[in-house]
């Protein structure tokens, strides 16, 4: 073989690029090619991210449109309302009111009809927007879900830009990739709730202080107003509040070492940004800033009552807390694989994370946790990606109400782009090791379609089994009315309905005419007794006995069992 033609062996044609024998190509050449090759790369990423982001989308508006309202949601749908029509702080004042404020853009859309002058609690107010007012509750509840979805989607691109940043494209797009197959994320991103919206913020916030470290004058007071959206949305952010402000002080000294004032005016700036939009929040629906909460503020004393009064936050905001204290002081009950108990477990949030996170995506959280600490180059953004999950997950498993792991939302969002940090270790397994194990979670979260709120991973059961492990947000939350409305009348059309439901939803508004089994003789109860899986767990009594003399023949969303007896 001469030269030549050896040559024309051993280097393959390129594309552009003239083969056979003759000189090598040159400079110019080559860097056409190298371009070529940018610019490739450069829009496959964001086909790749919107992809990801549009099946996420998929999932989470089928799962608003298929599913009855939650037991809070009618709460935070009729505060909204009454901030749209009365701007006034008077329901669910125990929770600030930006996650409300979000809501309330697509009450606005929808424009139920509302009566100020109904009276009664704040469930019941919901539930009469919703079924007594001559709303239709399937349009209502879709408008109100639709901005907290539009909101969850940009919080994934927040993850993209968070991972791409620290980790690089691959990892950047392999953060998404676990944000966008999330059962947790996707189930209550979907729903007129709180939860998501606090978290992302928090999150949006950790980026936000993380970029500081280049830019300060931008980057703090923005940091400060996510952090300051999310004490807006949920008061349980509190405890991010001392960490990112820390972090601040981090960034700036790293960027500019022995400046001291400039450290601690940073502090300054993203806390004081944070109380603005707090106040700004409360002034956004009553600039007024009235008193006429519909429940009065209980009395809080001690070390509590103290530092709720030193709060720089609105009176409203404090006047919050103090319920969520007294709510904290409730006897709740909880259960936890099999076991009803009254209090609260310590170990309780972490184990409920065990049974609802796919199992390639606790291997990836293990695994990027590790990565961040060990690879030196990853070390600086430990902090800002570890510290703020760990302290509102020490913060929330102290607390007393163990009804599911929508406490511990910010969890998947953080430890997204920490899982793919595992792209960054220089061992030979790791790439291949990371795409199958998010090739994995996605697999796990399709096959969940679309029944993510009941999910759990393949180690226990799945989906149908995770009513044995968990009950209350994380299996049944009283999101399948409409769909055991349907399944009655398909397949038991004409039978004796007993029901024992959980939840906010109206069922006659459904065509679902039933009575309380446990209002009679047990002799009486002869038909279908359609019980919620969350009544199954704390059944005791009556109901237990009911239950154990019947024999389950069919289940509706893994949330509701129905029994022939």
């Amino acid at each position: 073989m001469m030269a030549s033609e050896q040559q024309s062996v051993l280097e393959p044609d390129l594309p552009g690029v003239p083969a056979g024998p003759g000189p090598r190509p040159g400079p110019a050449l080559a860097a056409r090619v190298a371009a070529a090759l940018r610019a490739r790369r450069r829009w496959l990423v964001p086909v790749l991210a919107a992809l990801l982001l549009a099946q996420m989308a998929v999932a989470m508006v089928t799962t608003a449109v298929q599913q009855t309202p939650t037991v809070d949601e009618p709460v935070y749908v009729a505060a909204a309302t009454d901030y749209l029509h009365e701007h006034r702080v008077r329901y669910n004042a125990e929770h600030p009111p930006l996650g409300k404020l979000v809501i309330m853009a697509g009450i606005a859309v929808a424009g139920p009809h509302y009566d100020p002058s109904y009276r009664g609690d704040q469930g019941q107010v919901g539930r009469h927007l919703l079924y007594s007012s001559g709303n239709d509750p399937w349009r209502v509840m879709l408008w109100a879900r639709l901005p907290v979805i539009a909101l969850t989607l940009l919080f994934g691109l927040v993850v993209l830009a968070f991972a791409r940043e620290v980790l690089g494209t691959a990892a950047g797009l392999l953060a998404l990739a676990l944000y966008c197959f999330s059962p947790d994320v996707i189930a209550h991103g979907s729903l007129a709730t709180l939860d998501v919206p606090s978290a992302g913020f928090v999150l949006t916030s950790a980026w936000l202080v993380w970029r500081a470290r280049r830019r300060p004058r931008l980057y703090l007071p923005l940091a400060g107003a996510a952090l300051g959206a999310s004490l807006a949305a949920k008061m349980s952010a509190l405890p991010a509040v001392p960490v990112l402000v820390a972090l601040a002080v981090v960034s700036v000294w790293g960027a500019r070492p022995g400046r001291a004032a400039r450290t601690l005016a940073a502090a300054a700036v993203v806390a004081v940004t944070a109380v603005a939009v707090v106040w700004l929040s409360y002034l956004a629906v009553d600039p007024r800033l009235r008193l006429v909460s519909a429940e009065p503020a209980p009395a809080v004393h001690g070390l509590r009552g103290l530092l709720v009064d030193l709060m720089p936050f609105p009176r409203s905001y404090r006047d919050g807390m103090r319920m969520q204290f007294a709510l904290e002081d409730l006897p709740w009950q909880g259960y936890l694989f099999g076991h009803l108990y009254t209090g609260s477990r310590w170990y309780y949030l972490p184990v409920a994370l065990l049974v609802k996170t796919p199992l390639g995506m606790l291997a990836l959280w293990a695994a990027g946790a590790v990565a961040l600490v060990a690879v030196r180059r990853l070390r600086p953004a430990a902090p800002y990606l570890l510290l703020p999950p760990a302290v509102l997950l020490a913060s929330a498993m102290t607390g007393s109400r163990d009804f599911g792991t929508r406490y511990a939302i910010f969890m998947p969002m953080f430890l997204a782009v920490g899982g793919a940090s595992v792209l960054a270790s220089r061992l030979r397994w790791a790439r291949p090791a990371g795409a199958a194990l998010a090739l994995f979670v996605a697999v796990s979260s399709l096959l969940a379609f679309p029944f993510y709120l009941p999910y759990a991973n393949e180690a226990f059961g799945g989906p149908a089994d995770t009513h044995r492990w968990l009950h209350d947000s994380n299996v049944d939350w009283g999101q399948d009315l409409g769909r055991l409305a349907d399944r009655l009348r398909e397949r038991y059309p004409g039978e004796r309905i007993w029901l024992v439901y959980k939840g906010s939803g109206v069922p006659a508004y459904y065509g679902i005419h039933a009575a309380d089994p446990r209002k009679v003789p047990a002799g009486r109860v002869h038909g279908l007794l359609v019980v919620s899986d969350s009544w199954v767990a704390k059944a005791r009594g009556t109901l237990a006995e009911l239950i154990d003399t019947s024999r389950p023949i069919d289940d509706v969303g893994h949330s509701i069992t129905i029994y022939r007896r």
